[in-house]
């Protein structure tokens, strides 16, 4: 499970080093993808593939999972990292998270999402006020 809030930076080459407290569990290999909120969604390959399963059961005729599944895969990126831990992010997805220098990597349960700092702070600044107010939808029964 992926935990915790980090502010690594970007390199002039694109590249992220990973939180050391994440990089066992993905050391076997990533994949990088469009996350939604304009952030990216980096999987375990395994995780990644039980998404892609559950995906593809889907039927065809559902047009909404067609559309997500064009741009899940479409703009996805795998990649193993290196000895230092690191990954290069594609040039197409920092322009989608809008990504400079200064990232937020936070543990998101099952995945790790990558965010530019200054988005991140805005989309907490915006969210913390509602989180008291959504657990009774999201947790039924509450904690």
């Amino acid at each position: 499970m992926f935990l915790g809030t980090h502010t690594p930076r970007l390199d002039d080459k694109g590249r992220l080093i990973l939180p050391a407290k994440f990089r066992d569990e993905l050391a076997g290999g990533v994949v990088i993808t469009k996350g939604q909120e304009r952030c990216l969604y980096v999987f375990p390959t395994p995780e990644f593939q039980r998404i892609a399963e559950q995906l593809r059961a889907q039927p065809m005729t559902h047009k909404a999972a067609r559309a997500y599944s064009r741009v899940f895969f479409a703009s996805a990126h795998d990649e193993v990292p290196d000895k230092q831990g690191r990954v290069t992010i594609p040039a197409h997805l920092r322009t989608y998270a809008g990504l400079e220098r200064d990232l937020v990597v936070i543990g998101a349960s099952t995945r790790v999402e990558i965010w530019d700092k200054v988005a991140w702070e805005t989309y907490l600044a915006e969210s913390e006020d509602d989180f008291a107010d959504i657990e009774e939808g999201v947790l039924p029964g509450g904690l």
